[in-house]
């Protein structure tokens, strides 16, 4: 969500300035670990929602299209 970007972003401009504390640094990598996980939950549904044409003219979705290969 917008409020654990905007606290990402200024503990990444802090940590230039000025240098974080150890809390800060430990919040700071909790904040990229849970929006990673949130990124690769959206892009594995976006992922989800991609269908292949094969050359046959078959219709298939990305991830059994992966599997065949």
């Amino acid at each position: 969500d917008k409020s654990m970007i905007d606290r990402i972003n200024f503990l990444a401009k802090k940590k230039k300035s000025e240098g974080l504390t150890e809390e800060e640094q430990k919040e700071q990598k909790e904040l990229y670990k849970q929006y990673l996980a949130e990124f690769r939950r959206g892009f594995d549904k976006q992922l989800d929602n991609i269908d292949v044409k094969t050359p046959d003219g078959k219709v298939v979705p990305l991830k059994q299209f992966n599997k065949k290969k």
